[in-house]
């Protein structure tokens, strides 16, 4: 039999029996919506979450420290050789050179410091952060009220919610009005000369500073600076690990650096007797992509400083969303195999309603695999029809979830998400697998027709 007047065949025996071919066709359609809307939501949530950590500005960076800063807070302990080797300071030529290695975006200390403010005659405590450019994409600042920092190094400053709260029974209110910023400024004395040669019988009461020639310390001296508020923001930003966020006021990260406030770090490197220059607790690297984080890692290892990234939990991530699919897709495929017990049935009834016509197609001289072919291309349309507009249906009810979840959101001042996604590999999967799920359901149906005896089929009545 040729494909041709197979296909013919086939289509005229479904518009024969509409209704029980198009509910067939239907259940067929349902089982394909129940599994493209379930996995339009898995999808959907896990782009949700990717885009927002992504945004959140720590799985594109690298976390750098010193490896003094990290001896003795649980780490297994070093070898004799290791402790005897100087552990390198993080100061501005190290910054430096972090900066010129290949794709570094930026680098940027983490300044945050706790400290009081002067707003309407009244004192305040509160904790100021420095922020960098790039902090502007962060979702921390989607919807913020007010602006951005309108340059780098502007005597601007942000507030958080509830500090602007703290400061006014309308936090609306406080933007464009100025405050006053307290803070300690580091000072570091000059160094003192050595002398060309030590008297070993009058020892100096300063001695650690003459034989190093190194500076005796640095002074605190209090400041005030004045800030323009441009803005409130619902949520502090993220900053690196180990911590919530990086204070409720927050300035411009070149303006935090030029009030060299004196910091904790300061004081470790004094009880150290370390060199009068400024040094920094930890440095955040920004790189261009989070595929070039390892990278980036390992070249500041080399350089002698301890790194920290969050590609481990981002893998974590990915296997918590694999498993999550895959019980979604497992739920969403039962109401598709119970859709194809449908087509079993049809085919089934039909065998017994063209018990005559399949006979004739024997007597005629159709082999057992023309038949076969045939109830396999009926199977295989309702597979496709249904698989077509199962997505269809999928894709609706994915969409009157995001408008319903958005409505709900939006009632509650947050802003609109995506819940569900339906890409094109889902489409293309699930009406191939409605295909497969179809013939493999007329497979019994298309053996049984295919067996029957030409005599007695001719024979029914």
């Amino acid at each position: 039999m040729k494909t041709r007047d197979l296909t013919e065949l086939a289509a005229r025996n479904l518009r024969e029996a509409l209704l029980r071919n198009s509910l067939t066709t239907l259940g067929i359609a349902v089982g394909v919506a129940s599994l493209v809307a379930m996995l339009s939501l898995g999808v959907g949530l896990q782009e949700l979450a990717n885009k927002k950590l992504s945004k959140s500005g720590l799985f594109d960076a690298v976390f750098v420290s010193s490896r003094a800063n990290q001896r003795g807070f649980g780490r297994p302990a070093q070898s004799e050789t290791a402790t005897r080797e100087p552990a390198k300071i993080l100061d501005d030529e190290a910054r430096q050179k972090i900066a010129a290695l290949p794709n570094v975006v930026e680098v940027y200390p983490e300044i945050r410091f706790p400290t009081e403010i002067q707003f309407e005659g009244k004192p305040f405590s509160t904790t100021v952060a420095g922020i960098p450019p790039s902090a502007k994409t962060e979702g921390a600042f989607d919807g913020m009220k007010g602006n951005f920092f309108s340059s780098p190094d502007a005597d601007e400053a942000i507030l958080q919610i509830e500090f602007a709260k703290d400061l006014s029974n309308q936090p609306d209110s406080l933007i464009g009005k100025n405050l006053v910023l307290r803070y300690a400024e580091r000072q570091a004395l000059p160094a003192e000369p050595s002398p060309k040669k030590s008297d070993p019988d009058k020892p100096s009461a300063n001695s650690t500073d003459e034989v190093t020639g190194q500076s005796p310390g640095f002074s605190i001296l209090p400041r005030e600076k004045t800030f323009h508020i441009i803005g409130i923001v619902e949520t502090e930003p993220a900053t690196s690990v180990g911590s919530f966020g990086r204070g409720r006021l927050l300035i411009p990260m070149q303006v935090a650096e030029i009030l060299r406030v004196a910091q904790a770090n300061d004081l470790r490197g004094l009880l150290r007797r370390s060199s009068s220059k400024q040094t920094y607790e930890s440095l955040t690297v920004r790189v261009k992509s989070p595929s070039q984080v390892k990278s980036v890692e390992d070249a500041i290892q080399q350089m002698g400083y301890g790194t920290f990234s969050l590609l481990d939990a981002t893998k974590s991530l990915r296997l918590v969303f694999a498993v999550f699919d895959l019980f979604l897709g497992i739920f969403g495929s039962l109401a598709l195999a119970v859709a194809s017990l449908g087509i079993v049935n049809t085919l089934v009834m039909a065998i017994l309603e063209r018990r005559r016509e399949i006979g004739i197609l024997k007597a005629l001289g159709a082999a057992d695999r023309d038949i076969r072919r045939l109830f396999f291309a009926e199977a295989g349309v309702m597979g496709l029809l249904g698989g077509i507009f199962g997505v269809t249906l999928g894709w609706l009810i994915g969409t009157a979830l995001t408008f319903g979840t958005n409505v709900y959101l939006h009632k509650r001042d947050l802003p609109p998400i995506d819940l569900s996604s339906v890409p094109w590999w889902m489409v293309a999967s699930a009406i191939a697998f409605s295909i497969v799920v179809s013939l493999a359901a007329g497979i019994y149906p298309a053996s049984r027709a295919a067996k029957l005896n030409p005599v007695e089929a001719l024979r029914y009545e």
